[in-house]
């Protein structure tokens, strides 16, 4: 398997808690727990990872919770 290499948010300022992705050529993203560097690996398909991340952006999961 090719190495993946992870990046993390700069929004993250430089703790642990969050997590990392990998964008590899090809039609999967790779998403890791900073903190477990090791550990498993989630993926999904690149189509979905996109449409996710422009869900967030877009604000489509700002819950009003007060």
């Amino acid at each position: 398997m090719t190495q993946l290499t992870f990046k993390k948010s700069s929004y993250s300022g430089g703790n642990q808690n969050c997590v990392e992705v990998a964008l590899p050529a090809g039609p999967v993203s790779h998403i890791r727990d900073s903190k477990d560097p090791d550990g498993p690996t989630l993926t999904f398909p690149r189509e979905a990872h996109t449409a996710f991340i422009t869900a967030v952006a877009a604000g489509e999961f700002d819950f009003d919770l007060l």
